[in-house]
């Protein structure tokens, strides 16, 4: 079963990544661009053929490894 893990930091985090993506598209011209947020998005192949079984073990991988749950928040979705 194929679960998707998307990884953004927490609200209130700086994003340093964000900032200069946010700045670099002022200076190329976009206008109108408000905050620019950056995260990671994991895909992951599961054996679990059950879909709340995969989806609680991709929670724990997301709170054991993916993601750094101090300042980044994560969500799980089934594809």
């Amino acid at each position: 079963m194929k679960v998707r893990v998307t990884v953004m930091p927490k609200t209130g985090v700086l994003d340093p990544q964000g900032k200069a993506i946010s700045h670099a598209l002022g200076e190329l011209g976009f206008s109108g661009v408000g905050e620019v947020l950056t995260g990671k998005v994991i895909e992951l192949d599961l054996a679990e053929t059950d879909p709340e079984a995969a989806r609680s073990a991709a929670e724990a991988m997301a709170r054991r490894l993916l993601a750094n749950t101090v300042i980044e928040a994560f969500r799980v979705e089934l594809v």
